[in-house]
């Protein structure tokens, strides 16, 4: 775009560069108005005899147009645009769920210059109304070659801001531990477990107290798998200290596959994450009891949203997994 003092007849169809403000200090004219034959009047009264503008230039898209293209782009499901102003658009949350972003792809769109993308952080869960991004053009125009360059981005990676609806999920808790224990056991993880999966949209249909033994856990399991759940949650009297453990052991014997044991997140190193085909089971570390946020808290509305979480998305919490 390019910048130019002209004589106010000569200035439509020129963007402002600036507010105009009235004698008395009121806005009369916003930076960015694209300035029309019934302006020349206005700033003739405003004893404004030349005014700087900008002149879109042959191939440059203005401000307004431009950031509506971007946001086109860049919205994935459940999400809602707010009107254009400015070169701003906003992006809101339409459901409940987890928000998902594309980083490869978002760093790319803010590479470009005149690209201003920002997001809150993803895999957190969102209400409906939530602010979830903010999409603005910086100047008052951007080059046709790099709105294209953009869009073709978008194409490739399909999906680079969406929100991953949370689903009104079924949930089995199987609890672990002596025969001494159970009371305590129960009164410890019952409450907090099922209100996690309440607060998250879901129910706990089955709640069963096992002995600590491989053959208990792997029965319990299958009688959780043949109650069509979406999601497992074995907690008990102790952590799981190792991956051959007592309960990987009755997970491995249901017919379950350890994704990952560990997880660089505190509290929670002591996760155990495992899948029975498509069966997310969750091996909870004892920090579970507390409603502190912990490991769990991380990873479960991703399992209710019916993402499959693999190891790597669990190493990805290092960087902000100390949550204390």
């Amino acid at each position: 775009m390019k910048l130019e003092t002209v004589e106010i007849e000569k200035a439509i169809g020129g963007v402002l560069i600036h507010n105009l403000a009235d004698a008395q200090g009121h806005k009369a004219f916003a930076k960015g108005h694209r300035l029309v034959e019934s302006d020349v009047e206005k700033l003739r009264a405003l004893g404004k005899p030349t005014v700087l503008v900008g002149m879109l230039e042959a191939g440059e898209v203005n401000e307004n147009d431009a950031a509506v293209r971007v946001a086109n782009a860049v919205t994935g499901e459940n999400i809602s645009q707010s009107a254009v102003s400015g070169g701003r658009v906003n992006l809101f949350a339409t459901a409940r769920g987890i928000l998902k972003v594309d980083n490869d792809a978002l760093a790319r769109f803010n590479s470009f210059d005149g690209i201003a993308i920002a997001t809150i952080p993803a895999n957190q869960v969102v209400a409906p109304k939530k602010m979830i991004a903010t999409i603005k053009v910086i100047g008052l125009a951007i080059s046709e070659n790099i709105l294209k360059q953009a869009e073709r981005i978008a194409r490739d990676a399909q999906k680079i801001i969406g929100v991953r609806e949370l689903r009104a999920s079924r949930v089995a808790v199987i609890l672990t531990g002596s025969a001494a224990a159970r009371a305590r056991v129960e009164k410890g993880l019952i409450t907090p477990i099922q209100g996690r999966v309440e607060e998250l949209g879901g129910s706990v249909v089955s709640n069963e107290f096992v002995a600590h033994a491989e053959h208990a856990i792997a029965e319990a399991i299958e009688r959780a798998k043949n109650l069509k759940v979406d999601c497992i949650i074995v907690a008990g009297e102790t952590s799981i200290m190792n991956v051959s453990d007592v309960t990987p052991s009755g997970i491995t014997r249901a017919g379950g596959i350890i994704e990952l044991y560990g997880a660089p997140v505190e509290p929670g190193n002591l996760l155990l994450l495992a899948y029975a085909n498509d069966l997310p089971i969750i091996g909870a570390p004892g920090c579970v009891k507390s409603r502190e946020t912990n490991v769990v808290d991380l990873i479960l509305p991703r399992l209710l949203a019916g993402e499959r979480v693999r190891k790597n998305d669990v190493v990805a919490l290092a960087n902000g997994g100390l949550l204390i």
